[in-house]
């Protein structure tokens, strides 16, 4: 195998794990914020173990995504410093706004929020965690604002063989991008509402700890549902942009392999 291929392989096995574990975190924030919210205002102590109970698995997969968030960023400068050095001005910048500000943020509030129990008020501790949720979003607009760029870059002009800024407002508010962030997190929601259901689900079966689980069950089925609905509305609305802006892309992930008129709809394909 040549450099090429193993340094494709490479970013995408960590591409893999990353956006695995991150899209996770995003939604479980807001699941647990949700629980210890309800514990604040019931004071049922119920909502307190699975604030805390769910809140484990969430600092674990915080922890994991951030490994192989670190991973991917040296990648881009070793696997492909031709394509950094060339469009670094752009995506190097909202990377760093991502990590300078939102993902900061996001890890220091982690920290008040593991060692707060009991060294802050109730109400103060699950504001910590709404806050935590938020910096997480914060975080995926920069990343996605980077991704959405490089599908439909704008507001750049070619100078000395490299891409530089030109509208920043262009970069912010791409529609590419916007769409993309409207699609893509309310997916992730949708993967912590299943992470959620799954665990209920099989603790449900061995008939462990019913109230607890039947309570998480409920509040992610319910917050699984909404975001699906929401999900399938951006989804389309994304794919009609991507036909107007990638039409070779739309026509790989439908398996058109032919231009053609009225092209049918795929379920099963091969390339």
């Amino acid at each position: 195998m040549d450099v090429v291929l193993l340094s494709r392989l490479q970013f995408a096995t960590a591409t893999m794990f990353h956006f695995l574990f991150v899209p996770l975190t995003l939604g479980l924030s807001v699941l647990v914020a949700f629980m210890e919210t309800k514990y604040v205002k019931t004071g049922d102590e119920t909502y307190l173990r699975m604030t805390k109970f769910w809140g484990k698995l969430f600092l674990i997969n915080f922890a994991v995504g951030v490994v192989t968030g670190i991973t991917l960023e040296f990648q881009f400068g070793t696997n492909w410093s031709r394509y950094s050095a060339y469009v670094g001005d752009i995506f190097g910048s909202l990377l760093a706004i991502e990590a300078t500000t939102a993902f900061f943020l996001e890890s220091t509030l982690i920290g008040v929020w593991i060692f707060g129990w009991n060294k802050i008020s109730k109400k103060a501790h699950a504001i910590v965690m709404w806050l935590i949720a938020g910096a997480g979003t914060m975080s995926a607009v920069w990343i996605l604002m980077a991704n959405g760029w490089m599908q439909h870059p704008v507001g750049f002009t070619i100078r000395n063989g490299r891409a530089e800024l030109v509208d920043f407002a262009a970069v912010v508010f791409n529609k590419f991008a916007i769409l993309e962030f409207f699609h893509t997190v309310p997916a992730a929601y949708i993967l912590s509402a299943f992470f959620v259901m799954g665990i209920s689900a099989y603790h449900l079966l061995k008939k462990q700890h019913i109230d607890f689980f039947t309570k998480s069950f409920r509040i992610a089925l319910v917050f699984g549902l909404i975001f699906s609905i929401f999900t399938a509305i951006t989804g389309d609305m994304h794919g009609v942009h991507v036909n107007e802006t990638q039409p070779a892309k739309l026509a790989a992930m439908e398996a058109h392999w032919e231009t053609t008129t009225r092209a049918p709809l795929h379920l099963f394909g091969s390339s």
